[in-house]
C-alpha cells in the first residue's frame, strides 16, 4: 500500500528518494507515536519531504490518496478503541469525558455515526439527531456537542471536534504559486555571505567561557562584532506603464530585501535604463542621478539586480531616442551592457508569468543582453537567481 503512495509522490514531482521510503518504514516499525491517520500524515511527510516548497503537493497527494483507500476500507474496524481512547485522554478535561461517558462513550457514539451515515437521506439544522449543522447533535458542524465528530467544516469553532481532514496549510510554499514577503526572505537567504565586522556588541561565549579558565576562574567576558550577511546588492526597479500590474509583487519583494540585505543600494527607471536613475518617483523629474555616476560609486563586488517585466517596443532597446520619455542620446542595450562589464554577477527578475515571454519581443531581446540570466519571479525563479549570484 504505501509503495503506491511512495510513487504517486514521486508522480507529483516531489523529489522523494528510496532511503527516505526506507526511512519512514523505519519510524513505523519504531513505533515511537501512537498509530493514527494523524500520526503517519506527520511522520511520513517528516521522513520523505525535505523542502517546505513541496509540502502543498504532499498534503493533496496525501489527501487524494488516503481518500480512495477509505472507500474500500472500513476504517472503524482498522482503528484499535485504545488509539481513539489514549486520543481522547490527551485532549479531552475529566470533566468532558465523564460527559462522553454518559452519552454512551466511544463506542456508542462510533456505532451511532455508522447508523446514521445509512439511514440519512437529506440536509439536516439546528436539531440534535442527524448529522447537520448548528445544532447540539454530536456529529456535523458549527454546534456544539462535548463528544462531536466535526464533518464538512473549514475551521474549528468550539475546538472539541475528533478528527478534521484536510487541512492544506501550505498553499503558499509551493515554488510555482505566487510568492509572498516570507517566502521572498527564505529564497533571499541563499545570497549570504557572513562576516563580523564594526563595533564589538556581541557576547563571544566561547571565547569567554575558554578566557574565564585561563583567568583561575575568574570572569573574563569577551565581546565580538555581531555577525551579519556582508552581500553588497544594487537593485533597478522598472516603475510605471505594464509594471502597475505587478506592484505588489514588486513590494514584496523589495521589502524582503531590505530586510535581508544591510547593504541594499536601490534605483528607479522606466522600461530600460539610459542615462540617468531616480530614487523618490514622485521627484523623478527634480531628482535625478546619472547612470554614469552610479557606475563610478559602486564597486563591481555588488550583486546587480534588474527587475521589471521587460515589456516595451523593441526600439526602447535598441535605437538612440527610442525611449517613451526624452530623447535618450544612446540606447538602452548600451547602458545595460556597461551595467553588466561593471557588475559581472546580474540577473533579471521578471514578475510576468514565464509563459508569456515567447510573446514579447522585447523580452527576448533582453534575455540576449543578460546572456539567459533572466529569471521568473517565484519562489524557485528567486531561488536560481541567488543561487548563481552567490557564486
Amino acid at each position: 500500500m504505501l509503495l503506491d503512495f511512495f510513487f504517486q509522490l514521486r508522480d507529483a514531482k516531489i523529489p522523494v528518494s528510496v532511503r527516505e521510503y526506507l526511512t519512514l518504514l523505519e519510524g513505523m516499525k519504531a513505533q515511537f507515536m501512537t498509530p493514527s491517520l494523524d500520526n503517519f500524515y506527520h511522520l511520513s511527510r517528516l521522513t520523505l519531504v525535505k523542502d517546505e516548497r513541496f509540502f502543498d503537493r504532499f498534503d493533496q497527494v496525501f489527501g487524494n490518496y488516503f481518500k480512495g483507500l477509505e472507500k474500500n476500507m472500513d476504517l472503524f474496524a482498522q482503528l484499535p478503541k485504545d488509539w481513539l481512547e489514549k486520543r481522547f485522554n490527551r485532549e479531552f478535561t475529566p470533566e468532558e469525558m465523564a460527559a462522553i461517558e454518559a452519552m454512551g462513550g466511544l463506542d456508542k457514539l462510533m456505532e451511532r455515526l455508522k447508523e446514521l451515515l445509512k439511514e440519512q437521506k437529506e440536509r439536516h439544522e439546528g436539531g440534535s439527531k442527524w448529522i447537520g449543522s448548528g445544532g447540539t447533535s454530536p456529529f456535523g458542524n458549527n454546534g456544539f456537542n462535548p463528544e462531536g465528530v466535526r464533518i464538512g467544516q473549514d475551521e474549528s469553532r468550539n475546538r472539541r471536534a475528533v478528527k478534521v481532514w484536510d487541512q492544506r496549510l501550505y498553499q503558499d510554499y509551493d515554488d510555482e504559486l505566487e510568492i509572498g514577503t516570507r517566502n521572498i526572505k527564505i529564497a533571499l537567504r541563499r545570497l549570504r555571505r557572513f562576516a563580523r565586522e564594526g563595533a564589538q556588541d556581541e557576547l563571544d561565549l566561547d571565547n569567554t567561557i575558554e578566557s574565564t579558565a585561563r583567568n583561575a576562574g575568574w570572569l573574563d567576558l569577551k565581546m565580538r562584532p555581531e555577525r551579519h550577511n556582508s552581500v553588497k546588492v544594487l537593485m533597478l526597479l522598472d516603475v510605471g506603464g505594464s509594471m502597475d500590474d505587478h506592484i505588489r509583487r514588486t513590494e514584496e519583494l523589495f521589502s524582503a530585501a531590505k530586510s535581508e540585505f544591510k547593504h541594499l543600494e536601490f534605483y528607479y527607471f522606466h522600461n530600460c535604463v539610459y542615462d540617468f536613475l531616480w530614487k523618490k518617483n514622485h521627484r523623478r523629474h527634480s531628482e535625478r542621478f546619472q547612470t554614469t555616476d552610479i557606475l563610478r560609486t559602486y564597486n563591481s563586488d555588488y550583486r546587480l539586480i534588474f527587475v521589471g517585466d521587460a515589456t516595451m517596443s523593441p526600439y526602447e532597446i535598441l535605437q538612440p531616442g527610442g525611449s517613451v520619455e526624452y530623447n535618450n542620446k544612446e540606447a538602452g542595450a548600451v547602458w545595460l551592457r556597461r551595467f553588466l562589464d561593471r557588475f559581472p554577477k546580474a540577473v533579471w527578475l521578471n514578475p510576468e508569468p514565464e509563459g508569456l515571454w515567447q510573446y514579447r519581443q522585447s523580452v527576448e531581446i533582453i534575455q540576449k543582453i543578460m546572456e539567459s540570466r533572466m529569471h521568473p519571479l517565484t519562489v524557485g525563479g528567486l531561488e536560481t537567481a541567488m543561487r548563481y549570484l552567490s557564486k
